[in-house]
């Protein structure tokens, strides 16, 4: 039986404690000999990630204790951080990236602890390893070397490497072999040929993103492991090709938007044809924010595992020689770009908004998917779960902004007749990035207490198509704000939201959107700035890290010739626009969005009578990990919208406004 009570003001058994426990997903998926193995979330153990193994008898477990931390810090946002093998005797071989000290480690499971195989070094923020390759035939692992040769975040260099697994280079630098000439300034890790014949990896340069242009370099591997001839073979300066692969049979595929969409190529050796394997206004990739991600796998069979679709993602089964795709059926909406095949088998991740995400094995003979490892199991009634909308509204001159919107939900609460909720736009990061359709207990915890959440893909988000991307193109701090903007306005003017009773909240690029909307907009009652950018110009002039160094060339446009442009939209230059309360999160140790940034906007804030709260977070990064720091955010950013609503929440600590 429901019970009638103020918006806002529900109890719910989704506390934030519960929100942070099931913060993360697993990644990084594959095959060692017949296991399955990835990369999984721990918040309770200081937000590593562990290296986990699905038995033959179904059962799951770490491979590795704490404080092992299966992660690397290549680019900043890391990439695939492990490989492993089956060896000729049947012993499992496996190499991995230590978050800790950055070093690639070699481990024989049951047997020794993990050894080193990569050198420390004094200079910068050191060596970094990425998205290894094991060459059991040369003694090596092949991967992205990230060299830092000076003390600035833009001193360093990326090529592709060979590093021996004798641990020979463990204390020697030079043992190190280099495999690609350094013509790119970031390059992903190599794909080689099933006859070790071929080598190709990708390879981009300043002031291009990948998602902007990325060229495929395509190289001979002599019999001592050396690459020669390099040539490129695909891409360009305004064409991103985010992955490439080799089919069983020695064929070069590669995923390109050179028609505005990411489509699936068959590419010629000598880069004289590419042949579209499944011309769709689809995306069959997403943005590079890692290296090493995988939107697609060859089959034995010739068949192609592929991840697709326009917004929402399925699995599906090519057939590149009819054009044919099969997709899977199942609860999921949102396969991550993370895939592995072995044999008839493909293995990816994947939620719904109903669960969370899974890792997710079809077996291509029977079309039969089943969840294997990491299972989604409800810790509360579903009925707690929001059920979301997925909406498309109209913006400024008729375009249109896709959404989720996930109105309140409680089984036994509803509100007062007439009354309509408080709603929170989150505006997610990237801004090249996109916010799935997946059951989120973050969102569920806001929505569950009788406060809406609507989730804005506005233009410059991923999914849609390169011309929706590129929306954004030096409009950034405008598109991004009208849109989310024009979300919030038409949930109050349809009824289902309280205008009177809006919020806007996100982290990173989102984050920005945050700030910028309650600079330029009077639409919000308070906001949660999260991790953010305040300071544009800053941040075009070396105080971030080398792989976004050049964002803001695409964003806003070059800082030298636009300055005036930096100005005014950042919003540190307009704190005094600020009027509405808001909470500002920040980690410690983000090299990113550092937190000189959040000091100067908070100094310039200081005394003007605006309502506010910093939490600063020690050990913290970019992107909250740590099972304290996640339910302090969560617990402080409801009690800053109870605050400002006028909301019964003694279930939180109050939080401290300032003014």
């Amino acid at each position: 039986m429901e019970t009638t009570a103020a918006y806002g003001s529900w109890p719910s058994p989704i506390d934030a404690a519960l929100a942070a426990a099931h913060d993360g997903r697993p990644e990084f998926v594959g095959f060692v000999g017949d296991e399955v193995w990835w990369t999984a979330p721990r918040p309770a153990e200081g937000g590593r990630r562990a290296l986990v193994r699905r038995r033959p008898d179904g059962t799951e477990e770490s491979v590795l204790p704490t404080p092992w931390n299966v992660r690397n810090r290549v680019v900043e946002y890391g990439g695939q951080p492990w490989a492993g093998t089956v060896r000729a005797d049947g012993s499992p071989l496996v190499v991995f990236c230590h978050h800790g000290d950055q070093r690639l480690y070699v481990y024989e499971p049951d047997g020794a602890p993990p050894r080193p195989l990569t050198p420390l070094s004094p200079v910068g923020d050191g060596l970094r390893w990425a998205d290894p390759v094991l060459r059991l035939e040369h003694g090596e692992v092949w991967c992205v070397l990230e060299e830092f040769t000076g003390p600035g975040p833009t001193d360093v260099r990326r090529v592709v490497a060979a590093v021996p697994l004798d641990g020979s280079a463990a204390e020697d630098r030079a043992r190190v072999r280099e495999l690609s000439d350094g013509r790119h300034r970031f390059v992903t890790g190599p794909r080689v040929s099933p006859d070790g014949r071929r080598a190709a990896w990708i390879g981009w340069d300043h002031p291009r993103m990948p998602w902007d242009g990325t060229e495929v370099q395509l190289a001979d591997v002599m019999e001592d492991g050396t690459f020669t001839g390099v040539r490129t073979v695909a891409g360009g300066p305004e064409e991103s090709v985010p992955q490439i692969g080799w089919t069983a049979d020695g064929r070069l595929l590669h995923v390109s938007d050179r028609t505005g969409w990411w489509n699936l190529y068959r590419t010629a050796l000598d880069g004289s044809d590419h042949l579209a394997l499944c011309p769709r206004e689809e995306e069959f990739a997403g943005a590079l924010w890692k290296i090493g991600l995988t939107w697609f796998q060859p089959l034995d069979s010739g068949l192609v595992a592929v991840v697709h679709g326009r917004g929402a993602t399925t699995l599906g089964i090519l057939d590149p020689e009819s054009g044919d795709l099969a997709d899977v059926v199942g609860p999921w909406t949102e396969w991550a770009a993370t895939l592995a095949v072995h044999g008839t088998r493909v293995v990816g991740v994947a939620a719904g908004p109903h669960s969370g995400y899974e890792v997710v094995e079809l077996d291509t003979c029977t079309g039969f998917a089943r969840v294997i490892g990491a299972p989604h199991k409800d810790p509360v009634d579903p009925a707690y779960y929001p059920e979301p909308r997925v909406r498309t509204f109209t913006g400024p001159g008729g375009r249109e902004i896709h959404a989720q919107v996930y109105p309140p939900r409680h089984p036994e609460r509803t509100g007062p007749d007439g009354a309509r909720p408080p709603f929170v736009i989150w505006a997610h990061g990237g801004p090249t990035g996109h916010a799935p359709l997946v059951l989120d207990l973050e969102i569920a915890y806001f929505t569950s207490r009788g406060i809406g959440v609507a989730e804005v893909n506005y233009g410059g988000s991923t999914g849609y198509g390169r011309e929706y991307r590129e929306r954004l193109r030096e409009q950034w701090g405008v598109v991004d704000v009208e849109d989310c903007a024009a979300v919030a306005r038409a949930l109050a003017d349809e009824g289902t939201a309280d205008p009177a009773r809006l919020a806007v909240r996100g982290g990173s690029a989102g984050g920005w959107t945050t700030a910028a909307s309650l600079v330029h907009s009077d639409v919000y009652a308070c906001g949660t700035i999260i991790y953010p950018i305040l300071d544009p110009a800053g941040w075009a002039t070396g105080e971030t890290h080398d792989f976004e160094a050049r964002y803001m060339d695409s964003l806003m446009g070059p800082v030298a010739e636009v300055p005036e442009r930096y100005r005014e939209r950042s919003p540190l230059e307009h704190v005094d626009r600020i009027t509405a309360p808001f909470l500002l999160l920040q980690g410690l140790d983000d090299v990113i969005c550092p937190p000189a940034q959040a000091d100067r906007f908070l100094a310039r804030t200081a005394g003007r009578g605006v309502p506010h709260a910093y939490i600063a977070f020690e050990g913290e990064s970019h992107g909250f990990r740590r099972e304290d720091t996640l339910i302090r955010a969560l617990e402080a950013e409801l009690s800053l919208y109870a605050q400002t609503f006028g909301l019964d929440r003694p279930d939180v600590p109050r939080l401290e406004l300032r003014k």
